[in-house]
């Protein structure tokens, strides 16, 4: 597993320089100082250094490196994309998502959306606290949902349908339509594995 992230890292800073910095600032919504070589990217209620000359990807407030999974969803964001584009505020399922979304939604279901469910399904007041640690922003959706901006163009909204003795519990994750335009598809399935972990370990650390 350490080799395969290694390679798509190493893929991701090559892929990275080959594209041209101010246009991935213009069309990612990210900043890029020059002299230093690094873009600014925000991620939830952070922003992460990406160093161009060191290779490095480090949280700002207090430095420490981005994790391997955190860094190649980073790389990913800063050089998927082919054109400038906006989120078009209209929601999707995984599997509606083209190229792959409706096959890999029963492994997305089995391994991210039962484990909110699991954690959320009886406890929306704990998915609402959780999700304002990361910055997410009260939805109107089901009983609790809050929607996330993971970057500023990949946005995406988490509902939780609590469940009682009578009815069970639901949960879903839904996607910006335009999330097609800014990630493949295995990325897509990796940023909404990787918000569902992150709101996990927050109601944990409850």
């Amino acid at each position: 597993m350490k080799n395969n992230y290694l390679v798509a890292i190493n893929k991701g800073w090559e892929d990275l320089s080959k594209k041209k910095p101010e246009e991935v600032a213009e069309c990612m919504k990210v900043s890029y100082i020059r002299d230093r070589g690094q873009f600014v990217v925000p991620h939830l209620n952070e922003e992460y250094i990406v160093d161009c000359r060191c290779k490095t990807v480090r949280n700002r407030q207090n430095g420490s490196l981005a994790s391997s999974e955190l860094t190649i969803l980073i790389l990913h964001y800063l050089t998927f994309f082919t054109q400038k584009r906006d989120l078009e505020r209209k929601w999707i399922s995984l599997k509606e998502v083209p190229n792959g979304g409706i096959l890999f939604y029963p492994a997305f279901f089995r391994e991210s959306i039962q484990r909110l469910i699991k954690t959320f399904g009886y406890d929306s007041q704990l998915f609402l606290s959780c999700a304002g640690k990361l910055g997410g922003f009260p939805g109107i959706l089901g009983t609790a949902s809050a929607i996330f901006y993971v970057f500023p163009k990949v946005c995406t909204y988490v509902v939780i349908w609590e469940g009682d003795e009578e009815i069970p519990a639901n949960a879903t994750l839904l996607f910006d339509k335009s999330i097609e335009h800014f990630l493949h598809i295995e990325s897509i399935i990796g940023v909404g594995g990787y918000l569902v972990k992150r709101l996990i370990l927050a109601a944990n650390s409850n």
